[in-house]
């Protein structure tokens, strides 16, 4: 249903409703102030682009979107995909990229896959996800530790052989800063839930290091002066073979930005009672991040520990995360003096927090134990993503998944060969019928795909003695496919070769339609067609 939930909400808003969404998007917007300048740091671009971002995005997923809760912005998850496409091609090309992802996220929702998106396997997301987390951490080590070096570069293994090489320019003021904000933040939660301990941190050690003079590097000291204005829209000028160029970054922001949002949008249903609308969701996703790229922002997707905020201090309606971004854009403009005295080490400590929330070590060691295929298809995932790149993680994690999806339905599927009497084991229906001299029956159990059309080929190959009828009992094949429909073919015509009758029974809705779309119902004949295995064998005695 594309209609967004904002306006279902407003049908019966009260005072007191809107007076908890306000309370809960000014918390949320001050929460969102410092992730969503850490972001961007982290992503090599200025502090600024994620504030635009939280501001833009963050409004558009709230009028438009599926989800009653669902707050919007810059994530962890485009980290590692932002950094990469930055280094690459330039913010010039993050932006057209992110505008491109926005396009195909409203594609997506326009065309009905948010339910799709839900089949992605479950060692897939974990994979990736723990990949990001590890990639996130690596990038906050120099800050962590006050290292004094470079650009840190993309590829993971150069990246620590530069931190291990600089590993004398230490800074134990950055260390001290970095190491006590995440003390902190895991600590205040025994004082206070409403208030995020990552605020207290940025608070304190922001006032720390100014009164005290510590030698420690800030956003100012860095980036300089912060924009207090929000940018005028307007995209730079592209060509075709930049398109061509970005088409995959585009593709892999909008994959995981429709995973993350999604993901975020369940979590909160499941919070709060409610149901979002998933292709709604889409459309809201690549509206926002079409609007963060005219503004020079950077992606955005749901927001799951923000999303989680708004719910735990009383949102209930998109309105809260209407307030969020507005509390973000009065942040922007009148406290920017203030914002860039934040010590970078204290960013780093918060973003090394978010890489072990994002980790999921526990599903990871879970699945981890659990199946072998799907240990192997998260192993895989989480070392391309880390070693190699996030696209080809996913792209990996879902080849291998389809390919361990497909043996282990080919395995479900049994084929046996029926002669003489039927065995006790077998079904009531069939205990006190003989099979005559001279006929075979088939029975396939389970899905007739490319998968087990070899083997179906195999078992009737293995058959030394030519029958004169074979009888292909079907009861238990709820779908059949193009590869299956041609083994039956090539089935028929080696019977016909050898003056075999061949007689089809028990068929079901999806196998039968799938014979009489094709040649193959005709070439068989409709009178070979049987309800019950008794008619058929009853036909087949009077063939022979």
């Amino acid at each position: 249903m594309l209609y967004p939930k904002l306006f279902t909400t407003l049908r019966d808003y009260s005072r007191q409703r809107f007076a908890a969404d306000l309370i809960a998007g000014i918390i949320v917007g001050i929460v969102a102030l410092p992730l969503a300048i850490a972001f961007a740091i982290a992503s090599g671009v200025t502090p600024d682009k994620g504030l635009v971002t939280a501001v833009v995005a963050g409004f558009l997923v709230s009028v438009l979107g599926g989800s009653r809760v669902q707050i919007g912005g810059p994530t962890g998850a485009f980290v590692v995909i932002v950094y990469g496409i930055v280094q690459q091609h330039g913010v010039e090309g993050l932006i057209i990229a992110t505008f491109m992802a926005g396009i195909l996220l409203m594609i997506m929702g326009f065309a009905g896959l948010g339910s799709a998106i839900k089949f992605i396997p479950h060692p897939v997301i974990i994979g990736f996800t723990s990949g990001i987390a590890v990639i996130i951490f690596s990038s906050q080590v120099k800050d962590f530790l006050g290292l004094q070096m470079g650009a840190v570069p993309v590829d993971f293994v150069e990246k620590w052989g530069e931190i291990f090489r600089n590993l004398s320019s230490f800074n134990p003021y950055s260390f001290a800063i970095a190491f006590s904000t995440v003390g902190l933040i895991a600590f205040w939660p025994r004082v206070s839930r409403k208030i995020p301990g990552s605020l207290i941190a940025i608070i304190l050690f922001s006032l720390a290091a100014y009164f005290l003079h510590w030698p420690v590097e800030t956003i100012g000291s860095r980036f300089g002066e912060l924009p207090r204005h929000l940018p005028t829209p307007r995209l730079p000028p592209f060509d075709f073979s930049m398109i061509q160029n970005l088409m995959k970054p585009a593709f892999t922001i909008a994959l995981l930005g429709a995973i993350e949002s999604l993901l975020s949008a369940v979590v909160a249903d499941g919070m709060v009672g409610g149901q979002h609308r998933s292709n709604m969701e889409l459309v809201a996703q690549g509206a926002a991040n079409i609007g963060s790229s005219f503004f020079g922002g950077i992606p955005a997707t749901g927001a799951i520990a923000r999303t989680v905020t708004n719910i735990k201090n009383g949102g209930r309606t998109p309105v809260a995360g209407i307030v969020h971004s507005i509390t973000v854009l009065v942040l922007m403009l009148f406290f920017a003096p203030w914002v860039k005295a934040i010590p970078l080490a204290c960013l780093a400590g918060i973003l090394t927090v978010v890489a072990y929330n994002m980790s999921e070590w526990r599903s990871f060691l879970a699945d981890l134990q659990g199946l072998r295929g799907s240990a192997v298809v998260l192993v895989l995932t989480f070392v391309t993503t880390v070693l190699v790149d996030l696209t080809v993680a996913i792209e990996i994690g879902l080849v291998f998944s389809m390919f361990l999806f497909m043996h282990r339905m080919s395995r479900t599927t049994k084929i046996r060969l029926l002669q003489d009497e039927i065995e006790e084991e077998e079904p009531a229906d069939l205990d006190k019928i003989k099979i005559p001299e001279g006929v075979e029956v088939y029975e396939i159990n389970g899905p007739f795909f490319f998968g087990v059309a070899h083997e179906f080929e195999e078992a009737v190959r293995a058959v030394a003695k030519m029958p004169k009828v074979r009888i292909l009992r079907l009861r238990h094949v709820p779908i059949i496919d193009s590869t299956g429909l041609q083994a039956l073919k090539e089935f028929l015509k080696k019977c016909r070769h050898s003056h075999i009758h061949l007689l089809m029974t028990g068929l079901q809705s999806q196998p039968l339609k799938a014979l009489k779309r094709t040649e193959l119902y005709d070439l068989i004949g409709k009178k070979n067609f049987f309800d019950t295995v008794q008619d058929a064998i009853a036909h087949a005695r009077k063939l022979i």
